[in-house]
């Protein structure tokens, strides 16, 4: 059986920035795995979770909510990865994937949230 959500794009693209999040903080120091890289892989995750919450709830409007929830964790990803950059975890071209990566994310996001809304009544 595959649920509702398995079959969005945009689910896919958070777990693919999840899982790309995952690969990055391997090469993380040890010292910050209960810190920055706990707190990194928690956000990146957190959107394809809500995503496929969203996608379970009962109206448009709460899977509105839900996707409003990702995109968040979305933006504190970068963050994180921002501070990952300066602190030395990860390099300038490998926060130029994540980049990538997140902003393609955020436009299917921000366009599935659009998509939901004008069906909204």
């Amino acid at each position: 059986m595959a649920f509702r959500f398995e079959g969005l794009e945009v689910f896919q693209l958070a777990v693919d920035f999840a899982q790309l999040t995952y690969e990055m903080t391997r090469q993380f120091s040890k010292a910050e795995m209960f810190g920055l890289t706990a707190n990194l892989r928690r956000a990146a995750t957190s959107a394809p979770m809500n995503i496929a919450e969203g996608s379970g709830r009962g109206t448009r409007r709460d899977f509105i909510h839900f996707i409003d929830i990702a995109t968040g964790s979305l933006f504190e990803s970068i963050a994180s990865f921002l501070l990952a950059e300066r602190l030395g975890y990860t390099s300038e071209t490998e926060l130029d994937k994540v980049r990538r990566s997140a902003e393609t994310l955020g436009r299917k996001l921000s366009s599935f949230k659009k998509s939901l809304s004008d069906h909204t009544p």
